[in-house]
């Protein structure tokens, strides 16, 4: 198994991935995005994240995907948006290698926080994250405008 740079052929097995966490965080129908996206988004002119694939086999088991924030409390900081292994490979240690991965970026771009969201009732997640030495912050609580509310702001303003 190793980890590397996610390249743009890699595409199709990173949507694969999204699309299996879909699955497991009970939302099988929010994917919208497509291969096609991911690359324009990942590999135009303007890359809006960058990714760490898990290759076993010739075959991606995993990602991590990221990108850039900014906090005017402490500058540059990393986000990262989703940490996936795929089903069959979970427990085999992928997910600690693709979050040291993750540290190791964070440490090299001298960012002052790696950060990222998980759900409430993904129990060997938080518990994985905890073994990992991150803080579960639990006041804190994520705020959305999704594509329609974002529509309807608008028209009451």
């Amino acid at each position: 198994m190793i980890i590397r740079r996610g390249k743009l052929e890699d595409m199709t097995a990173v949507l694969e991935l999204i699309q299996e966490l879909a699955i497991f965080e009970k939302e099988p129908d929010a994917v919208e995005i497509t291969v096609e996206n991911l690359i324009e988004n990942g590999f135009g002119s303007n890359p809006l994240f960058g990714l760490f694939v898990a290759e076993k086999n010739n075959t991606i088991v995993g990602m991590a995907l990221y990108f850039y924030k900014y906090s005017t409390w402490t500058g540059k900081t990393i986000h990262l948006e989703d940490l996936i292994v795929t089903a069959s490979e979970r427990g085999n240690g992928i997910g600690q290698k693709l979050l040291e991965q993750m540290v190791t970026l964070a440490q090299d771009e001298k960012v002052k926080r790696l950060e990222w969201n998980v759900l409430d009732w993904n129990k060997p997640a938080i518990e994985f994250y905890k073994q990992a030495g991150a803080e579960i912050l639990e006041e804190w609580q994520l705020v959305r405008l999704d594509e329609k509310r974002l529509a309807n702001f608008v028209k009451k303003n």
